[in-house]
């Protein structure tokens, strides 16, 4: 049986929209990373579709600049992150570390 996680927290649409376009943003980056075993044409996928990603984070910040909301309230969003397992998604984008030997 999984464990149960934690529940998200409180976000606006504006917000959840900028969590899970910068997690796809990740995903595709973790895609593209050439110090990861993957072939050129995933590379190239993910970044041809990494430029709608920034479309959408670009919108969901506009979108929250314009109502007034000027400040990420990062515990908030890195709470939110935690629990869409942002951490390990993350990972897959920095250099691996070298194998011991």
């Amino acid at each position: 049986m999984l464990p149960e996680l934690p529940p998200l927290p409180a976000l606006t649409r504006a917000e959840a929209e900028l969590i899970d376009g910068y997690l796809e943003a990740v995903d595709l980056l973790g895609r593209i990373n050439p110090a990861r075993h993957g072939d050129t044409y995933r590379g190239l996928r993910a970044a041809q579709a990494l430029v709608g990603r920034a479309v959408a984070l670009r919108d969901a910040l506009t979108l929250m600049h314009r109502r007034g909301e000027h400040e990420l309230h990062a515990p908030t969003l890195a709470r939110a992150l935690r629990v869409l397992d942002g951490e390990r998604r993350a990972a897959r984008v920095t250099v691996p570390p070298l194998p011991d030997g």
